[in-house]
Order: structure tokens, then sequence, then C-alpha cells
């Protein structure tokens, strides 16, 4: 990703798409390529925390139970800045899932299980969440909204 000269506040645009096996040392590569753009974008320490932990979270998912930890299978991942938003994409190449059928992890009787609290991280952490059906697998966009860049900084 190439980034244009400007100030810090002008965020640089560009995508980046990769294949990655199902390990968890994949997880790191893609938090640290999310904090990454995250800091090219300019966000504050806290926004960039809660894009890291967010797209981890997606990340962790797609290997622990979309692919089930399965060698032969892999995540792809695409991360995006467009300028006015960071758009993070990971999907995996397992079964598939219907997010809607996650308990709810704040319910009474949910409290002390561990299930559906990833998702609902993530869902409290960025602006978009979608997910989307693949066969096989499953595709989740996270977005995270960029502040507007001022006017001095676009050449108005």
């Amino acid at each position: 990703m190439e980034a244009e000269s400007g100030p810090v506040s002008v965020p640089s645009r560009g995508r980046q798409s990769f294949r990655l096996n199902s390990t968890m040392d994949s997880v790191g590569e893609v938090e640290a390529a999310a904090d990454q753009l995250a800091t090219e974008a300019g966000l504050d320490e806290d926004q960039r925390f809660h894009v890291a932990m967010a797209v981890r979270e997606a990340a962790v998912n797609a290997i622990l139970h979309g692919n089930e930890y399965d060698p032969a299978r892999k995540i792809h991942v695409s991360l995006e800045n467009t300028g006015k938003d960071l758009v993070f994409t990971i999907a995996d190449e397992g079964r598939g899932f219907d997010p809607e059928k996650l308990p709810d992890p704040l319910a009474e009787e949910n409290l002390l299980r561990g299930t559906g609290r990833g998702i609902f991280l993530i869902r409290s952490l960025m602006d978009e969440v979608h997910f989307r059906h693949l066969n096989p697998g499953t595709e989740l966009t996270l977005v995270k909204h960029l502040p507007p860049v001022p006017q001095k900084y676009l050449g108005s």
C-alpha cells in the first residue's frame, strides 16, 4: 500500500489482500496489518485499539470456528482505506453459520457461557458489521468510519 504525502489527518488510500494459514500466527499478522492501516489513517490510540481488537476477534473466529484449525483451509483477508472508511474483510472456508442464531451474551442464562461474545464485541467496536454466506464459508466485513478531513488539506 502506497501512502500519499500529507498530514497524518489525511488518510492514505489503498487496499491489501492476502491468504493466510489457519494458525494463531496468522491472527497476529492480520491484527498488526489492521493496526498499521488504522495508524496510517490517523485514528487515535483508543480507535486503533478498537479496530485491532475487532479485527483480531474476526480472524480468531474465522480460524477457530470457521476453519476449525484445518491446515488445508485458509483465511482470506482484505484491508482497505477508502478515504472515508477503513474496511476489513475476513473470510473462512468453513461450513458457515447464521449470526442471528447466536445466543445473546448479555442474557442472564448466557452470562457464564463463552459463546457469542466475539461477535457481540465486534459489533460494539465497529461502526458497521456485515455477514455474507459463501460456498463454503462465511465472510465478515467490518467498517470503521473515518473522521472528515479538514478542508484546508483537501485543496479547497
